[in-house]
């Protein structure tokens, strides 16, 4: 065989230098890569645990939102109870008045 056939050592030694040297950046940056997942899957992670949280969240106010209408709806009834008697006993008073000053 020929000498041009092969290379010398030097440059097969530069050439071994470059092939590593690719492969350590590669790494890195395949590391930097895999970091940059790990992060966004915590990060997925988190937002489904919110969701789920705020899920939690938006029944327990429809449940407290539904007793408060009902101990609202308490008051008022009560309300238009005490309301409604004391129309009668005016009425019963007017009519008693009308009654005693008739004669009846």
């Amino acid at each position: 065989m020929e000498d041009k056939d092969f290379v010398t050592l030097a440059v097969h030694n530069e050439f071994a230098r470059r092939i590593d040297d690719e492969n350590h950046r590669q790494n890195r940056r395949i590391e930097s890569l895999e970091g940059t997942v790990r992060q966004i899957s915590e990060l997925t992670t988190s937002v489904k645990e919110l969701a789920v949280n705020m899920g939690n969240m938006v029944k327990e106010q429809e449940k407290q939102g539904k007793r408060l209408e009902t101990l609202e709806g308490r008051d008022g009834e009560m309300w238009r109870k005490v309301v409604g008697y004391i129309a009668t006993a005016v009425v019963g008073i007017i009519v008693g008045f009308i009654f005693t000053k008739i004669g009846i």
